[in-house]
């Protein structure tokens, strides 16, 4: 990238076990959206390897990757899937969970993204999230989530640190969830915020087609 457009990207943002694996993975089965979550890059990365080492040090304490290498590793990620042709960047609009992840993030991104809206899930019940993160690790045998002092943590690297990226951008893209409402309802308001955005796209490469020919 950075040698011509940026993605068309709404990025996915809400505290750890919020649901967004679980929305990003119903609206990628929907053509036009393409899914693609950091923490899941992160995770299916070689250990051997030395960025692997270095992204398992941190993720094992629940802390966040370095800025540095987590845009070197999310690019070669995008880069793959364009490669495969699994993101067509012209069609798909990227659903992008797990970045911009700091404040020093999102200008780094803004070389890459091209960002539409911003889908925010809420969550009005803290305890509970904690809860269903440790269940979810255990039916998922995802060791990093099954302590709860690494999980609570992980809220608090989020207060701290990733909420804050909220702030940088206009209020009027970013779009409010209420993550507590069953998956159905969670679905029923992000479309809502993406059908228009998806819409803007389609008749933007229309136009453009129509120009071209």
């Amino acid at each position: 990238m950075g040698h011509g457009r940026r993605y068309r990207c709404v990025p996915l943002f809400g505290p750890p076990g919020v649901g967004k694996g679980t929305q990003g993975g119903i609206l990628a089965t929907i053509p036009g959206f393409f899914h693609l979550s950091v923490g899941d890059v992160f995770r299916s990365i070689d250990i051997g390897s030395r960025d692997g080492k270095e992204v398992y040090a941190h993720i094992s304490r629940g802390e966040l990757v370095p800025d540095e290498l987590t845009i070197k590793i999310w690019r070669k990620a995008v880069e793959a899937y364009v490669a495969l042709s699994r993101f067509k960047p012209r069609e798909d609009l990227l659903i992008l969970d797990g970045m911009p992840r700091n404040v020093q993030q999102v200008k780094m991104v803004e070389e890459y993204l091209e960002i539409h809206r911003i889908i925010f899930l809420k969550c009005s019940d803290e305890e509970d999230m904690v809860h269903r993160i440790r269940r979810r690790a255990i039916r998922e045998n995802r060791t990093d989530d099954a302590n709860e002092d690494v999980i609570r943590h992980r809220f608090e690297v989020y207060h701290r640190v990733t909420a804050p990226v909220l702030e940088k951008y206009d209020p009027a893209v970013i779009h409010e969830v209420d993550a507590n409402g069953s998956p159905a309802e969670v679905l029923h308001s992000i479309l809502d915020c993406l059908i228009p955005v998806q819409n803007e796209l389609f008749d933007a490469n229309r136009k453009e087609d129509e120009m071209g020919e």
